[in-house]
């Protein structure tokens, strides 16, 4: 029996609808395999919205998310849109979609892959088997507390005021998923926070320490922020998996891309308690190289992997496109920006055309 899905693709801006048409054409070679039927509705957001609306996220856009079973994002923004007051950009759009949709986990794996081991800038010792995945809590923290904004003072000084806040509800949530996330990995989890000198980063301590008792199968371990991020690049082997709060895990995730070499080949999960997730990749819309062909793929292709996996439980179906993305590198396609040496590079159709051969082999 033929399960049927509602996707709701964004394409967003810059390489977006590039690498959206590689992954939709790969998720149409899975879907005939595994008996599955994708039923895809494009929707505006980021600059593309604001030409054609004047609203980074449209109402109808949010509309077609709510009632969608998963919804694939590709990239949004560039240099377009950069000048435009704060609540018309293309990054408004998108935090007004997760909250929208009450994504409060982003889910980000970095894992270095056997055939790009030497694209990391760091050494091979340090890198090779490095598999981590943050979980960063993302509706709520600095990005979404109050009061923010900049005011002027009598004395005619402006001051930017921005407010980082969790409430118990806010941190137990994150800190479910994040040992959740752990118990189907390695067992160990480490929260990251800046307790010695932020108030909120003390109860975020308090909550996730008092959550370890209901998890004795995980390990769990505390790093102040800063410590954190040296250790990332020092020993990142150490990580299994993290959770962290909005801004710092916005900060770390990122941190933890670049040690696989490319933040082209990353992809992400946002999630809520139940309903629609958001899946997408790490990397920008790269306007630079729009319409181009040189865009990477693999990170929105991946990205629908993680759709099939988290967001409509097909794992199997998840497994194959990860396995296709793997051989695919095996056999030396590379797009220019995990070239190296003896290796054949291709654009992003043709990265396309390569990932479809193999799994129709």
């Amino acid at each position: 029996m033929t399960q049927k899905y509602h996707i709701t693709l964004l394409p967003g801006d810059g390489i977006g609808p590039e690498i959206m048409a590689v992954t939709v054409e790969v998720l149409q070679v899975i879907a005939r395999q595994f008996a599955l039927e994708f039923d895809f509705t494009d929707a505006l957001v980021g600059g593309a919205a604001i030409d054609a609306t004047g609203e980074p996220l449209p109402e109808a856009t949010l509309e077609k998310c709510r009632n969608s079973d998963g919804v694939l994002l590709a990239a949004i923004g560039g240099y377009k849109w950069d000048n435009l007051p704060r609540h018309q950009r293309p990054e408004t759009g998108l935090l007004a979609l997760r909250a929208g949709l009450g994504l409060f986990a982003n889910l980000r794996p970095a894992t270095i892959l056997p055939q790009l081991i030497d694209a990391s800038t760091l050494k091979r010792e340090v890198v090779e088997g490095v598999d981590i995945m943050v979980v960063r809590e993302l509706t709520g923290g600095i990005y979404f507390g109050q009061p923010k904004g900049i005011f002027a003072a009598e004395t005619g000084v402006k001051r930017g005021v921005n407010t980082m806040a969790y409430t118990e509800g806010e941190i137990d949530r994150i800190a479910k998923v994040g040992f959740e996330t752990a118990q189907k990995r390695q067992g160990k989890l480490c929260s990251v926070d800046k307790a010695n000198v932020l108030d909120v980063s003390q109860l975020w301590r308090d909550r996730v320490t008092a959550m370890g008792s209901e998890y004795p199968d995980v390990e769990l371990s505390h790093l102040y922020v800063d410590n954190a991020a040296m250790q990332l690049v020092r020993a990142p082997k150490q990580f299994d998996t993290i959770v962290t709060s909005n801004m710092f895990g916005d900060i770390l995730s990122d941190a933890a891309a670049m040690l696989t070499g490319s933040i082209g080949m990353l992809p992400s999960a946002s999630l809520g308690a139940d309903g629609t997730g958001v899946f997408e990749p790490v990397h920008g819309s790269a306007p630079d190289i729009a319409g181009q062909d040189k865009a990477n793929p693999l990170a929105q292709v991946l990205s629908g992997a993680m759709m099939l996996r988290y967001g409509l439980k097909q794992s199997a179906a998840a497994d194959k496109i990860e396995q296709a993305v793997s051989a695919v590198l095996e056999v030396g396609y590379r797009t220019g920006d995990i070239m190296s040496p003896g290796t054949r590079q291709v654009g992003c159709r043709g990265m396309g055309e390569a990932l479809i051969q193999i799994l129709e082999s």
